[in-house]
């Protein structure tokens, strides 16, 4: 997504990314989600998730993104 008018703001597994992607649903945010495949041997040998994905905002809903998203986070740790 280079040269757009969308900015990262998340990277990491599908379950943490549909609760992101919930919340910013909540107060009208249509976030894009990109699915990313690591090489399968690199998760063979090293353990952890194939798969992740990356969340992107429209840059002009990037501060009510954050705000949304850093709710989360003492419930994402816990």
């Amino acid at each position: 997504m280079k040269d757009s008018n969308y900015i990262k703001i998340f990277t990491g597994n599908l379950i943490v990314t549909q609760r992101i992607i919930a919340e910013l649903e909540k107060i009208d945010i249509n976030a894009v989600v990109k699915e990313q495949s690591e090489s399968g041997l690199l998760t063979d040998v090293f353990g952890g998730s194939r798969d992740y994905q990356e969340v992107f905002v429209h840059k002009d809903e990037l501060e009510a993104a954050k705000k949304a998203i850093d709710g989360l986070t003492p419930e994402l740790e816990a």
